[in-house]
């Protein structure tokens, strides 16, 4: 029977409605405005502490670490739970989290409230994505949902700085985390009321629903034997092993910047990052119930979408970091100003990420992501020519370019690895599709500070975009060639 161009509308109306949607949506939103939102803050934040850069960095980067950090262990305890507990209860976490934030009064007790909010954010991730995943079933639903969802996380990560600039300029940086208290609590309020609770474990299986509309075939992973599909990840000796390592990596490129690569605090992030990596790998493959199934890497195209996740936010991320600071320090506007000269990068994902949704719904996730990576990676490698005394004018190029490729990629980037992946590791897909992104924003944070630290301002802003552009490109490879469906 051919679909018609309107089922996958109808499909989405008639499987849930759009409460689940909104509801979910509305935490996610907070997620990744978080990860933004401090940004113009960060020199306010700075003076009125005070707190140096390698400070500054960790106020954010303290947020993305406990994020990626965290993300397997969650998707594991959702895969176990259901996503409805583990969301509520991750929510909950990040409410309490930014009070405490809002009311830190030295740099250490914002650094640790950034790594309690962190580790609420890394619970409700995994869970949202697969309560999304449940809730429409159909492949163009899912398509267009996860477009909505795809959406939001662009929109946050792009309206950050201009909503960071208007709360710092017009009441102080306090704002930008007080602001998420009445909306995680309208969060809370809708999932309780509009997202249906889930009887079973695991986040795959929906009875009457099995194999419906997944867009794969239920062993989509070679080699796999259903080892770590009951009762799975909760393995706490692996779970401290990944945060060892990715904290290792991430305290090693931002003490770097301060205290050279030869200090004996970057030596020993280094050697506890190629210590803690084999360890966790080791701890996972003889795991009987594994935190992350590791047969998943075995699916060209699962382990492709993971490497495109570290490398759309390696890059687009550490841009974030670096543009308030060149608006402030080098160009002298204060946070209002810009923030609004970072509004044409936010306008763009409202436009891109409903439209990767409607052709992805069409065609697969494929060819937009691809196109989406090249127009991000031409937008960064846009930045090249600004310095101090470049016109305003000659830099809206480039935000929207950035804005506009990564809010394209972003949606189909999410349905590749959701639909790579067996239907009962759904929460452990999410967990490494975003663990794998908030790898990437703390590596571009980190590696922005050191770049900065290295050679000034302009100069690392230059050396980020083309790390950051030829990463882009690198994931527009991979998504033409590794993301080809196998037969």
């Amino acid at each position: 029977m051919t679909r018609t161009t309107r089922e996958p509308a109808a499909s989405l109306s008639q499987t849930a409605g759009w409460s689940p949607l909104i509801a979910l949506c509305l935490g996610y939103f907070l997620v990744i405005l978080d990860v933004t939102v401090v940004t113009v803050a960060i020199p306010v934040i700075g003076a009125r502490l005070p707190a140096g850069l390698t400070e500054l960095q960790w106020v954010v980067d303290g947020y993305t670490l406990a994020f990626a950090g965290l993300l397997l262990f969650c998707g594991g305890l959702n895969d176990r739970l259901g996503g409805k507990p583990v969301f509520l209860a991750g929510l909950a976490v990040f409410t309490v989290a930014s009070a405490w934030c809002g009311l830190a009064g030295s740099a250490g007790a914002l650094i640790g409230a950034r790594l309690v909010q962190g580790a609420g954010a890394a619970a409700m991730v995994p869970a949202s994505l697969a309560l999304l995943r449940e809730a429409y079933p159909d492949r163009g639903a899912r398509a267009r949902a996860f477009g909505v969802w795809g959406m939001v996380a662009g929109i946050a990560a792009c309206a950050g700085p201009v909503l960071g600039g208007v709360l710092v300029s017009a009441i102080s940086w306090r704002a930008v985390f007080f602001v998420n208290i009445p909306f995680g609590l309208l969060g809370l309020l809708l999932t309780v009321r509009h997202v249906p609770g889930r009887t079973g474990r695991g986040t795959g299986h929906v009875p009457g629903q099995a194999g419906r509309g997944t867009g794969h075939r239920a062993l989509d992973v070679p080699g796999r034997t259903g080892r770590g599909t009951g009762r799975r990840g909760l393995d706490v000796p692996a779970q401290v092993a990944g945060a060892l390592c990715l904290a290792g990596l991430t305290a090693a490129l931002i003490e770097a910047g301060a205290r050279g690569w030869t200090s004996p605090a970057v030596l020993g992030g280094l050697a506890l990052f190629v210590l803690a990596l084999p360890t966790f790998l080791l701890l996972e493959r003889r795991a009987s119930a594994p935190m992350l199934p590791l047969e998943l890497f075995a699916s060209r195209r699962f382990s492709a979408s993971a490497a495109i996740g570290v490398l759309l936010n390696l890059g687009f991320y550490g841009l974030l970091f670096v543009v308030p600071l060149y608006f402030q320090q080098v160009r002298h506007l204060d946070a209002m100003a810009t923030g609004l000269a970072m509004l044409p990068m936010a306008l763009m994902p409202p436009i891109a990420s409903p439209l990767c949704g409607w052709v992805a719904a069409r065609t697969g996730p494929r060819p937009p992501m691809a196109y989406g990576l090249i127009i991000g990676g031409i937008g960064l490698l846009s930045w090249l020519p600004a310095d101090g005394d470049t016109n305003y004018w000659a830099l809206l190029v480039p935000l929207m370019l950035t804005g506009f490729g990564t809010g394209f990629t972003m949606p189909a980037a999410t349905a590749a690895i959701m639909e790579a992946a067996p239907q009962e590791l759904g929460g452990a897909a999410s967990a490494v599709f975003n663990a794998a992104r908030q790898t990437g924003s703390a590596i571009g944070v980190a590696l922005v500070g050191t770049l900065v630290a290295g050679g000034g301002l302009v100069a690392g802003l230059h050396a980020d975009v083309v790390v950051g552009g030829l990463g882009f490109l690198v994931a527009a490879a991979l998504a033409v060639f590794a993301l080809r469906p196998t037969y």
